[in-house]
This record gives C-alpha cells, structure tokens and sequence, in this order.
C-alpha cells in the first residue's frame, strides 16, 4: 500500500510541475482539426519527410539524457566568461540591413527598414533551472534589451527555442508571429491576440501588406515541451523582403534532400543561418553532424552563412568552441563566405552583387 501511495504522490507531483504555464498547451479545436488535414501528419503525430530516428544508437532518450547530466565530459564549458559585446539595440539605423547573434538560436534580423528576431530565448531554456544555464558572459542580453519587432519567428517549441518567460514579457512588442502549424496553441494559451499569431504548414507561404514574404520549409527534427512528441510542427524559413533579399532560417535539424531542393527553389539566398552545435553522433538524423555543414552549403547556394545552435548552452558532450572549428572548416572547404559571431556583434549584410 505504501508504494502504491508513494506512486500516486510521484504521479500527482510530476502531474502538477507539467501543467505549469509555461509548458503551452497541446493543439485542440479548430487548430487540431487543421493539422489533421496536413499531409505530413500521420493521424497522430506529425512526421519527416524521410524517415528518420531520434536516437541513432543502442540508449534509449532517458539513458543518453542520464549520461549527459551525470557523466563528465571534457571542456564542455568554457573555464573563462564568453566574448560578448553589449550593442544598444534601439540605436541601430532602421534603415540598414544587419543581423546581431544573442548566442544559441537567438538573433535579431534588420532587412528592409523591418525588424525579425528569431527564436528568442532569454530566461528559461529548460523546464528545470539546474538544467541549461547559460555560459558565463553568454547571458548579456534579456528581453528587456530588445525594441520592438515587426516579426517573431519561432521554428518550433522546444525550450531553447520557445520561452515562456521571454514571451510574455515581448507579447506588447512583437508584431506579428510566424511560426511552424500548432505552435500557435502556445502562443493562444500565452495570451497572444489570435490575429497576431500566424501558423504555416511545410511547403505554405504568406506574404504581409508591408510586402514580407514568409515560406515554411521541411527540416528533419521533432518538437514537444513535455512528454508528448511531434504534436506541433517543426520548420525551416525563408524571409523574403519587398525588394527581393532572402534569408534562410535554418532552425534545428539533420541532413537531408530538403536542402538542396531549397536550394534549387530559392535561388540566390544573400544569407543562410545553419545549425551548429548540439550535436551528437546518436542524434544523428535530428541535428547538424559537423562533416554534414559542407555540403548543405552546397546544397544551399547562398552568398553568405553564418551558424548558429551554439555559444551559449551545454546541451551536449562535444567542447564548447568546437561549433567554432567546425564553421571554420567549412567555410575553407566549400569557399564560401561565412562570418564567424560574436554574441552582441552587429553584421552587416553583405553588399556584393548578385551574379
């Protein structure tokens, strides 16, 4: 009987700490009935375009977990606060064309007199505090550092993407949102005006009355906030403004064929934003390998890259900087020009003529 009891009390706790707020809330309604009609959900949950595994060797999820939290892994955090420069962000010209790293997934894009911050994650990028604290000199910037942004674009719900924190802080800042099909719910749950929230499935585009195209593209990765997996969408982005610049937003994801289509689709992309970090050889089919960078920059065709997924957190077992190395590399092998970030620093677009 005590077990039992010892259980339900376990049960009821673990009940209680994931109907917080700020796990969001899964589709329902009008919303469900939408991704019901996708072609890239299977009845229960959506899916990739190719099949792919979450974990590619023999641990379970639980166990890889375990294994990352508990085992010692060398280098994993930096022994001295990171690089950062602290940019006032309000004073930077409107009208000039740049984008500023916050670290991990998190930036600000100016294009066009607009302003498009992607992925912002400035509190909480873990349901536990102890889990996913950020480097030293790594959390420079807050939510309170941010102007007002004519777009939000969220590439899908997990926690180093989505903060619920950063969110509701924002909510009377941000324009409008542009986000994978069922993300949408969060928002909604979040208090989000329903006609601020726009939510597209693979292969949809919408273009704005400022004249801002956004088109939602396949990645190969999953979603989910809580226990429950691939109830909302995942995605990629392009962005393409009035006077015909694109930029790709890459969000998270493995290799796959979807890049070289977008390349083909899209051509002349001025700047490609990759993943870069996380990784792990049992992730294999979900996040950016290190030898994978080249050839998506092949596949891609942009004029000029830049990666991100790191700098900021330990959410795998590899070295801190190694993301660094990898850019690097990359960049030499294929030739193509790629800026190396500073969190804080603002770059410029680059300026070259299309050929």
């Amino acid at each position: 009987m005590a077990i039992v009891i010892t259980l339900a009390a376990l049960g009821g706790g673990a009940a209680i700490f994931m109907n917080q707020k700020n796990f969001g809330r899964l589709p329902k309604g009008e919303r469900l009935e939408r991704i019901k009609r996708s072609p890239h959900y299977n009845g229960d949950r959506f899916v990739n375009e190719v099949a792919t595994q979450q974990m590619t060797g023999d641990q379970s999820f639980f166990s890889s977990v375990w294994d990352w939290l508990f085992s010692k892994h060398p280098r994993v955090r930096p022994e001295e606060p990171v690089e950062s420069i602290k940019t006032d962000l309000h004073s930077l010209p409107i009208n000039q064309d740049l984008l500023v790293w916050f670290g991990h997934s998190s930036y600000l894009i100016q294009l066009d007199g607009k302003r498009i911050l992607v992925d912002p994650v400035f509190e909480q990028s873990s349901p536990v505090g102890f889990v996913g604290k950020p480097f030293p000199g790594a959390d420079l910037y807050k939510a309170a550092d941010m102007p007002e942004v004519d777009y939000m674009v969220v590439s899908h719900d997990h926690w180093d993407h989505l903060d619920y924190k950063t969110q509701t802080s924002m909510r009377d800042r941000i324009g409008q949102v542009v986000t994978a099909l069922g993300v949408g719910e969060h928002f909604e749950y979040w208090d989000f005006p329903p006609q601020k929230i726009c939510e597209m499935d693979w292969h949809e585009s919408i273009t704005f009355p400022d004249g801002f195209s956004f088109h939602c593209l396949p990645t190969r990765h999953f979603s989910g906030r809580g226990l429950s997996r691939n109830k909302t969408l995942w995605a990629s982005f392009i962005v393409e403004s009035p006077s015909g610049k694109r930029v790709f937003i890459g969000g998270d994801g493995g290799y796959g064929p979807h890049f070289k289509r977008i390349g083909e689709q899209f051509p002349s992309i001025d700047l490609a934003i990759l993943e870069n970090g996380q990784y792990n050889n049992k992730w294999a089919q979900i996040h950016t390998l290190p030898h994978q960078l080249p050839q998506i920059m092949k596949d891609l065709h942009a004029r000029h890259y830049i990666t991100v997924h790191h700098g900021k957190y330990n959410l795998a077992e590899h070295p801190w900087d190694e993301p660094l190395q990898n850019e690097r590399q990359a960049s030499q092998e294929t030739g193509v020009p790629l800026t190396v970030l500073t969190i804080g620093q603002v770059m410029s677009f680059p300026v070259t003529p299309r050929e």
